[in-house]
């Protein structure tokens, strides 16, 4: 057994964060169902999304809430979001985000400090005077308590897919009046998406398709083909194993049994979790030497943040996994 390859990413370690819940319907055409190969393609553009807006201020923006109007350009953001943050340092306004929450540590320069995403305290945020606040939607009560004291939140919640992305980015450029980077911004992330698989299925070809399994921690809870990082598997157009051990009640995240992945013998296995011993454990399990993934060493570790994060670092996670798909594929 080789040790295990650590896909592209910067190692950020923290705990999976399961925030991106699955969307209850299919978000592609060629999404993977009920253990049907999807079509490997790259995803086609929604001809109705949204546009950018004007970059002028006061603006109206549309948010996963009750919508929030910024008087204007905010100078002093506060972010308790880690995607979020993300997001606004790609946009080029991370010269406005004045803190973040612990999680936020990504990238570098983000303004780390001991605020809380989990249990935000309000007089905590507002000891750094912020003029934005931006929040994911477990802390969408945050808001009504921040206009009481003249403080615009913006609530956010996890992107249910690409698009949804795309379109988060955009928002957030909207927000700080950072308009213009906001969709350059989107536009080479759709774009390097689209090539990255656009080249492996070009070298797939039509070669029988490979089945995946994607683990999100040792308690064996899988991820199907309608949450964001299964739809990154369909593009692929990977068989995802754990579409039909969902019963419609685990939000696209079903517990599977070892026996159940070994029965169904998947050719690639992700780990949203652990190190290069969690590999070998996974080796170690019984009767686990004879799925072809762990004995043609397909055992591959994603990065934990940037596999349940989605932002424009979603371009990293697709990027390693058409890597593992190509090598495996070859």
């Amino acid at each position: 057994m080789r040790t295990a390859r650590r896909l592209p990413a910067a190692l950020l370690g923290a705990a999976l964060v399961l925030t991106a819940c699955g969307n209850d319907d299919p978000a592609t055409d060629d999404e993977t169902q009920d253990g049907a190969a999807a079509e490997c393609a790259p995803p086609e553009a929604d001809p109705d999304r949204p546009g950018v807006g004007d970059g002028t201020f006061p603006a109206a923006i549309d948010d996963d809430a009750d919508g929030v109007e910024i008087e204007d350009e905010p100078e002093r953001i506060v972010s308790l979001s880690p995607t979020h943050t993300e997001m606004l340092f790609a946009i080029d306004a991370g010269d406005q985000v004045e803190a973040v929450d612990e999680y936020s540590y990504y990238p570098e320069e983000a303004p780390v400090t001991d605020l809380s995403g989990y249990e935000p305290n309000v007089e905590a945020i507002t000891e750094y005077d912020p003029d934005l606040v931006v929040v994911g939607s477990d802390n969408a009560d945050l808001a009504g308590q921040l206009d009481s004291v003249d403080v615009p939140t913006l609530v956010l919640d996890a992107a249910q897919d690409l698009e949804g992305t795309y379109a988060q980015l955009r928002l957030l450029g909207d927000a700080t009046g950072q308009t213009e980077a906001a969709d350059t911004e989107a536009d080479r992330v759709e774009t390097e998406i689209a090539a990255t698989v656009e080249e492996v299925c070009a070298e797939v070809g039509d070669a029988e398709p490979l089945s995946v399994y994607h683990e999100l921690d040792d308690s064996m809870y899988a991820a199907t083909s309608e949450t964001f990082i299964g739809q990154i598997y369909s593009l692929f157009g990977l068989v995802n194993i754990a579409d039909e051990a969902d019963d419609g009640s685990a939000a696209g995240y079903p517990q599977v049994s070892a026996e159940y992945v070994v029965e169904e013998d998947p050719d690639l296995i992700f780990l949203a979790y652990g190190d290069e011993d969690t590999v070998q454990e996974i080796a170690e399990r019984p009767a686990f030497d004879a799925v072809t993934a762990v004995a043609d060493d397909s055992v591959e570790l994603l990065d934990p943040d940037i596999s349940s994060r989605w932002s424009s670092r979603v371009v990293d996670l697709t990027e390693s996994i058409g890597d593992a798909v190509r090598e495996q594929g070859a």
